[in-house]
């Protein structure tokens, strides 16, 4: 094949086979991604017929994980990261040594060599933020708290993966590569050093400068009018600061990507450059998830079985009972640990740069791609039926186990309001679900008119900071009956869910609706379909839709300028009528 029309036969091949297995696939009830993974196999080296150029398919992807990543910057702020920290950072750290101790001590067994094995361990213990952002915008979650620390936690592994990479190469020697040199203290010192003050500097000048420049710059380009310059300026952001970012501060494309859309955020056009975004995000998407089933060789399945069961179980037991844990004993409750522990169970493109390294370092054997590959192709494949079964696992677990009762009704002193909370924030009050940007803005107009309201909120810290600002608020997850019981839901006049989750806005709903059969109830949805089957399911429920309200608001001021002006212009109106 020439050269010049490989890319056209490597785009043609993969996204029509993507396209006509991805249909197949929902068509059996199986996720589209399956089909994706499938489409990838079938055309990679492995398989007889057709063989895409492989080499092109990876670097497609590494478009498609550079467009992803931006649009989770563009969805997640510093603050978003910082507000997470808590659980995310000691989380995330804790989660992978399990991982990694569990992978390693797996390998060991088998006879690898201590290089070997802690590669296996590593590139099993980070997941893929690219699965993840998939899994949560399917579900409707990205925005939620739970979601937002299901990315602040994968966040935190990348930049721990970064670390990781740097460092390898000079570890090499030690770990078991007899052609590496020796471990030299110095220049390790040296190079941990240097790579800290990379990514430091890089984070830095985005944070300062990046923050002020390119959401100037996206208002220039916007002020053409060109839709074309501004959907070019978008994905050139998202690629050009990638790229500049592995070239000048040695820190991954995603990462780069991943900052890049933070800083976009900062933004007005935010919104319309993650709209402008999306349609490109979704085809490069597809052919990242077609090139990792590319690299899968099938025949690791029938050779290898109880290895690859084994490097399946540590990726979707193993984290995932470690992250719950985790999770729990920062005192979340059960559904949280139940999404951000599924959310850890696939593994990615991490995992794939990490094995790469350890190849071309001498560290891996021959058969470690092929097992971390099968079990990233496995685990990706099952990721989203982990999170479909979430809501029935926990039913299951509160009917069966009188220790998942117990850990729902535990003693938690931000689990229910003080016995000083005054007597007006018990009876008659607004209870808000959520305080986020919505639910801000809704108890900031309450307590200017001196309304008493009680806030149900998911985030512990932000509970903590109400409180100490006198502000009555419960923390819990709304769709537990307890939770709205503590915010005296019974005895209430309103319900307001100003969450981004519109996943459970009906359990919360009902619930409240039996604890309180005369209490109104608001809701707050951002799409047309949704908010008319809420208005169908729930009756008397009130649903403000994101683009209706703002219609709503711009109509009003245009109605009452143009009122002031007609009457500037012709005058008072006369007290009494002609004579």
């Amino acid at each position: 094949m020439p050269h010049s029309v490989s890319l056209i036969h490597t785009i043609a091949a993969a996204l029509g086979l993507a396209l006509a297995l991805g249909f197949l696939a929902t068509r059996l009830r199986l996720p589209a991604l399956v089909g994706y993974l499938l489409a990838g196999v079938a055309i990679g080296p492995f398989t007889p017929g057709f063989v895409a150029d492989a080499a092109m398919a990876s670097q497609l992807a590494e478009i498609g994980v550079m467009l992803l990543m931006f649009g989770v910057g563009l969805h997640f702020s510093l603050g978003d990261l910082l507000a997470v920290r808590k659980i995310a950072v000691p989380g995330a750290v804790v989660q992978m040594m399990v991982a990694t101790a569990l992978g390693t001590a797996l390998a060991t067994w088998w006879g690898w060599s201590l290089g070997g094995a802690l590669v296996l361990g590593l590139s099993l213990s980070v997941a893929s933020t690219v699965v993840l952002l998939r899994a949560l915008e399917t579900l409707g979650i990205l925005d939620s708290y739970t979601g937002r620390i299901a990315v602040g936690w994968l966040v935190v592994e990348d930049l721990a993966m970064v670390l990781v990479l740097v460092l390898l190469p000079p570890l090499a020697g030690w770990l078991g590569n007899s052609a590496g040199a020796e471990l030299d203290a110095a220049q390790l010192g040296r190079t941990v050093g240097w790579t800290l003050l990379q990514v430091g500097g890089f984070v830095a000048l985005m944070l300062l400068v990046g923050r002020r420049l390119f959401p100037w710059v996206l208002w220039q380009v916007a002020r053409t009018g060109s839709r074309e310059l501004f959907t070019l300026c978008v994905v050139a952001a998202a690629v050009g600061i990638a790229f500049g970012s592995a070239a000048l501060f040695g820190v991954s494309f995603a990462l780069g990507a991943f900052f890049a859309g933070m800083v976009m955020r900062e933004s007005e056009f935010a919104h319309r450059a993650a709209h402008e975004s999306l349609p490109l995000r979704d085809a490069f998407a597809v052919l990242f998830f077609v090139s990792v089933g590319m690299l899968f060789n099938p025949a690791v399945l029938w050779e290898r079985p109880l290895q690859v069961l084994a490097v399946v179980a540590i990726i979707m037991v193993g984290k995932t009972l470690a992250a719950a844990a985790l999770v729990l004993a920062f005192r979340y409750p059960l559904n949280t640990a139940l999404t951000v522990s599924a959310s850890l169970a696939q593994i990615g493109e991490f995992s794939f740069i990490l094995v790469a390294l350890g190849a071309t370092l001498g560290l891996l054997p021959p058969e470690g791609a092929s097992l971390v590959l099968a079990g990233a192709l496995i685990s990706m494949a099952l990721n989203p039926l982990l999170f479909h079964a979430i809501a029935p696992l926990q039913d299951w677990l509160r009917a069966r186990s009188a220790w998942a009762r117990r850990l729902e009704q535990r003693d938690d002193p931000l689990a229910e309001l003080p016995m000083s909370t005054d007597s007006r924030y018990l009876a008659r009050q607004v209870v808000l679900v959520g305080y986020g940007r919505v639910g801000r803005r809704v108890a900031s107009a309450l307590a200017a008119h001196d309304i008493p309201f009680v806030v149900a909120e998911q985030n512990r810290e932000l509970v903590e900071s109400l409180r100490a600002e006198g502000i009555a608020a419960v923390f819990g997850d709304a769709v537990e009956p307890a939770v709205l019981i503590q915010a005296h839901i019974a005895r209430a006049a309103m319900l307001v869910i100003a969450t981004p989750d519109s996943l459970n806005v009906r359990q919360i709903i009902a619930t409240a609706v039996t604890l309180n059969p005369a209490i109104e109830t608001v809701v707050r949805s951002h799409s047309e379909d949704e908010a008319r089957r809420l208005v169908q399911e729930c009756d008397g429920t009130v649903v403000f839709l994101a683009e209706d309200a703002l219609a709503q608001l711009m109509s009003h001021h245009v109605l009452e300028r143009s009122r002031a002006r007609q009457v500037r212009s012709t005058g008072p109106a006369p007290l009494h009528g002609p004579v």
